[in-house]
């Protein structure tokens, strides 16, 4: 990841078209930004990529956003910030590592190249969560699959 670097920054910093990229519900990501863990990768003093985590029990975080600027996507750049902020938890003693997604689409497999495994499905969770459709490929998302990883 050339010419990028990788930092925990405040919540505030992050860009909001960044976050939103992610989680189109603004609703939604303020509620799991309050005491989250986030970190930003930036080029050239640009923000262009975010993940947002925050405890859900004792040594137990969830990744509640990733995102990345679509004009450096394909480029590495999250699957890099990825790998360090589990890094970085897993020196932390964090123990594990739970998210939400999707049932299709890109980020499934992208969780899975990191080794994260399906666990568990939530039915109707974005017919629930969201007041607008959530669409990705021509197709409604609506139930969540539950992803985790053990980091020891």
């Amino acid at each position: 990841m050339l010419g990028f670097s990788v930092s925990e920054v405040d919540a505030e910093s992050l860009p909001w078209a960044l976050l939103l990229e992610a989680d189109p519900s603004e609703r939604n990501v303020r509620k799991y930004l309050t005491g989250a863990r986030c970190f930003s990768v930036k080029k050239s003093n640009d923000i262009v990529g975010v993940c947002v985590l925050n405890t859900i029990g004792d040594g137990v975080l969830e990744l509640f956003n990733i995102a990345v600027s679509p004009d450096v996507q394909g480029q590495g750049v999250g699957s890099a910030l990825l790998r360090q902020v589990i890094d970085q938890c897993r020196s932390e003693g964090v123990r594990r590592i739970e998210l939400g997604t999707g049932t299709f689409g890109y980020q499934l497999a992208f969780y899975q190249r990191q080794g994260f495994r399906v666990e568990g499905v939530v039915r109707d969770f974005f017919l629930d969560h969201y007041d607008e459709p959530v669409m990705e490929m021509g197709i409604q998302h609506k139930d969540m699959l539950r992803l985790g990883l053990d980091l020891h």
